[in-house]
């Protein structure tokens, strides 16, 4: 895997699409990668797949917005 300091972990996808393109990929991938919130005890959440997160502290699973569950 490619990276380059530019289009981080979207360096996979060389010259293709666009640097533009691939820089708001980048910063998606990093901000949905990131550790969240649980909106129950505030422990950390984990994105499971689009919209489900699970909370490895109380071990509950719950929707909430796809990609981010605090929007900073």
């Amino acid at each position: 895997m490619v990276k380059t300091k530019k289009v981080k972990a979207a360096g996979r996808f060389g010259v293709r699409y666009g640097r533009k393109v691939r820089t708001k990929i980048a910063d998606l991938e990093s901000l949905q990668r990131k550790k969240q919130k649980c909106i129950f005890c505030d422990g950390v959440a984990k994105r499971l797949s689009k919209g489900i997160w699970r909370c490895k502290k109380c071990s509950k699973k719950f929707a909430g917005p796809t990609f981010t569950l605090n929007k900073e």
